[in-house]
């Protein structure tokens, strides 16, 4: 008679333990998810400041991206059963360009004279660029009051960052490859921006796929017509160059977005959106424990105002959860 009561108690109590074992590993899983996002996307910068010491400057995108989409793009293709039209595949040229061959690209150009945790934090304006961008089209979103003053805070950043001359005794960061961070972090924007209102892939992986296909080809064409084949000497790359661009590909492209593709649907657009915050400050820490990038006064002045201006963006009160999605950056990994 015992036996049916211990088989009915087993039965209520098993779908409680299996909820509970449920809810502890998505925890788990976002911990690790956020984790990846803050961590390797920070770590990005490193990465590509040890990469261009002996891979030609826009050739080590070019490979990363190129590898990265032409193995994605046929395993998603598969699993997914989705064939992209001409459109999405316009779609996703045009922000592939964008996104890597302008934005990333411009990240490895720019490293080659100002360090990898200035150009994270000069990246991190791209939160700026996407409430402009977003205010200027037709029929955009007008900012509030609190995001206007949080915009004119992050430029003032950065013009501490280029100058004045001997500010507390540091020089000013390079004004062209600041510029040319500039100029990427605006192209990420604008990219960004256009990805939503024009058609891709129902999947997300896929449309990066897409996107590293295009941007990675890209990124060829213009290192080539550079004349960057001719610096591209395969026996003269260093062993260290190489595992950087196996990282930026498996992490930075693999493990990182992944991860924040998992995010973007089990939490919140602002907790997603404080990896804008949180990159710029282990690329600093990563580049000075790392690369003996040395963290200046006025780079530690200018980083808290940049990164107080981006907190302020990305924690503004939304009228609306589409306001909201327009002002969460893209991936902004380097």
């Amino acid at each position: 008679m015992s036996t049916p009561i211990v088989v009915q108690s087993t039965n209520k109590d098993a779908p409680a333990a299996v909820v509970h074992g449920t809810a502890e590993r998505d925890a788990i899983l976002l911990i690790l998810a956020f984790a990846a996002v803050y961590v390797i996307w920070g770590s990005t910068y490193l990465a590509i400041a040890v990469g261009i010491e002996s891979f030609p400057t826009l050739l080590l995108p070019a490979t990363r991206h190129l590898i990265a989409g032409l193995i994605l793009y046929p395993i998603l293709r598969w699993k997914t059963g989705i064939r992209p039209t001409a459109g999405q595949w316009r779609t996703a040229i045009i922000t592939g360009i964008l996104l890597l061959l302008v934005g990333n690209g411009g990240v490895c150009l720019a490293e080659r004279t100002v360090p990898s945790g200035v150009a994270a934090l000069l990246v991190a304006l791209v939160s700026f660029w996407m409430v402009l961008l977003d205010w200027l089209r037709p029929g955009g979103l007008h900012p509030a009051p609190r995001v206007v003053a949080s915009l004119i805070l992050g430029f003032g950043g950065l013009v501490l960052l280029v100058g004045p001359a001997h500010l507390g005794g540091s020089e000013r960061v390079n004004p062209t490859g600041a510029g040319i961070l500039v100029v990427g972090s605006f192209a990420w924007a604008w990219g960004s921006i256009y990805s939503k209102h024009h058609d891709l892939p129902s999947s997300p992986l896929l449309g990066v796929a897409m996107q590293s296909l295009a941007g990675g080809t890209a990124l060829w064409m213009i290192g080539l017509l550079s004349g960057e084949g001719r610096q591209l000497h395969l026996a003269a790359i260093s062993a260290r160059s190489w595992i950087a661009l196996a990282y930026l590909i498996v992490f930075g492209s693999g493990i990182g977005f992944t991860a924040y593709v998992y995010l973007l649907k089990k939490s919140s657009a602002a907790r997603v959106g404080t990896y804008a915050f949180v990159n710029p400050v282990v690329a600093l820490f990563l580049g000075w424990l790392g690369a003996g990038e040395t963290i200046t006064l006025r780079t530690a002045l200018a980083a808290v105002v940049i990164l107080t201006a981006v907190l302020l963006v990305i924690s503004a009160p939304h009228k609306n959860p589409v306001e909201a999605a327009e002002v969460l950056p893209n991936p902004g990994e380097a």
